[in-house]
Formats: structure tokens, sequence, C-alpha cells
């Protein structure tokens, strides 16, 4: 059994920096100087990269916020202040992933930069920085799932439990789970898919949309605060719809492509 220590790391008089963008900020770090390695190994040249990767991050914060607010406007609706407030958390992947993929899309295809070696390039630094970040929701008391008596349980301070869980103490530490699970992707990726599919621009990135979606549908299924569609988890559904995207784009891009190049 585990408990967080709080969501302040760190108060200097009025300035308060938190566990969760101090996650954020070492997300993007790592991820990006992971991306200028990748390119420069692949013989591209990293500085119109980290522009487009700078877009990427600023659209994908928008989107993950705009995406999580949607799902919560009877909350936000009341208190538009809050929109704004993202270190308190409240940021949804799958909002992250279509802003990213809009805002730095549109920037490379404009400038006519070789997209899809981007997205491959960038594939391994997202689902590593995904791995990262999760660790913000455990500082923040959120994304936890279904009460559980199992020896990692997860502590919740009754102020962030469900009303209709509140007799419960220790939670599944989904967070955990999909950090877990995002560090055995980016592990798939880079040493058993990344030469492979070397010949399939931007097969690589539809791989880690398929893995990473495949075990989140799973994962889902333990939060207790899932955002809905209705009656469904809308995680899930979308995570559906991309493993069956990434199935069939990897089908065709394989099919196009032709066999992969052996190793000498």
């Amino acid at each position: 059994m585990f408990r967080s220590p709080g969501a302040i790391a760190l108060q200097l008089g009025p300035l308060t920096i938190r566990w969760y963008g101090v996650l954020i900020a070492l997300a993007v770090l790592v991820g990006t100087t992971l991306a200028q390695r990748e390119a420069r190994r692949k013989g591209l040249d990293p500085e119109p990269l980290m522009n487009t990767i700078v877009i990427g991050i600023v659209a994908a914060l928008v989107g993950a916020r705009l995406y999580y607010v949607a799902f919560n406007w009877d909350y936000y609706a009341g208190n538009l202040t809050k929109i704004l407030a993202v270190w308190e958390g409240g940021l949804a992947i799958h909002g992250g992933l279509l802003g990213g993929l809009l805002g730095g899309g549109a920037y490379a295809l404009r400038r006519r930069l070789p997209v899809t070696h981007y997205l491959d390039i960038c594939a391994p630094s997202l689902i590593l920085g995904q791995a990262i970040g999760r660790w913000g929701n455990f500082f923040n008391q959120e994304a936890f799932g279904t009460p559980t008596d199992l020896p990692w349980g997860l502590f919740i301070d009754p102020g962030h439990r469900p009303p209709a869980l509140a007799q419960f103490e220790f939670f599944h530490p989904t967070f955990l789970y999909e950090s877990l699970w995002n560090l055995l992707v980016f592990t798939v990726l880079v040493a058993l898919l990344r030469r492979p599919l070397e010949r399939s621009p931007g097969g690589l990135f539809l791989a880690y949309l398929g893995l990473y979606s495949a075990g989140r549908f799973f994962i889902e299924g333990l939060r207790v605060d899932s955002l809905m569609l209705g009656p469904l988890r809308a995680a899930q559904v979308v995570s559906l719809l991309l493993v069956a995207a990434s199935g069939a784009g990897l089908l065709y891009l394989l099919r196009a492509g032709g066999p992969a190049p052996r190793s000498t």
C-alpha cells in the first residue's frame, strides 16, 4: 500500500510549484531530447523538427484541456476561470493527440516537411512522455481505479474519493498500470519495431497508436473517473477506433512497402 505525498512540490512564498507541472515539463524535456537524437540518427536536420514539435506541444496542451473541459462542461460552465487551471489536472491524452497532430501536422505540411518520418521519430518520445506524465495523476490523487485490497493499493484521501466510494481507502493505481504499460510499449517500439518498420514511414507511429490504445482500453475499465460518451467510456471507444485504424494502416503500409531491410 502507498499514498501520494501531495500535489505541491515546492512552496516559495506566493510561488507554488506543483508536481503535475514539473512532470509535464520533464516529459517534454525527455521527449524532445530523444526526438532530436532520433532525427540525427535518421540523417534529418533536427531544427525544423523541433519547430514542429514546439507547435505540436502547444496544440496538444490546448487540445488535451479542451477535450477534458468539453466532457465536464457542467462543472466548468459555472467555473470558467478554472478552465485555465491545468496545474490542478484535467488533461485528456486523446485530446492532446488530436491537438498535437492537427497543430504539428498542419505546420509540417505547410513547410513541406517529411510528416510521416516526423511521426515515426516522435512516437517513442510520445509514449515515454506519457509514462512520465502519468505520475502527475499520482500526486494529484486522480485517475485512480476501483477499490482494492491488493498489496499495491493506492491510499486516496477522503476529499478525493467519489461520494459513492467514500467508505473505501485503497484503490487500484491505474496511473501506475498505464505508466508501466507505456514503458513496455516504448521498449517494443525502440527495440523490436523501429528497424523492421523503417521502410514503411508512418508505421512506427501507427504501432504506437495501436499498442498504447490496446492497453488503455483495458486499464480504462478500472477507472472510476472516466469521461463518458453516453453510457460508454469515451477513452474505450476512442481506443477501439485507434486500434482498428492502426491495424488497417499498418497492413496497408506493409503491403505497399514490401519486405523490411535485413540487417547486415
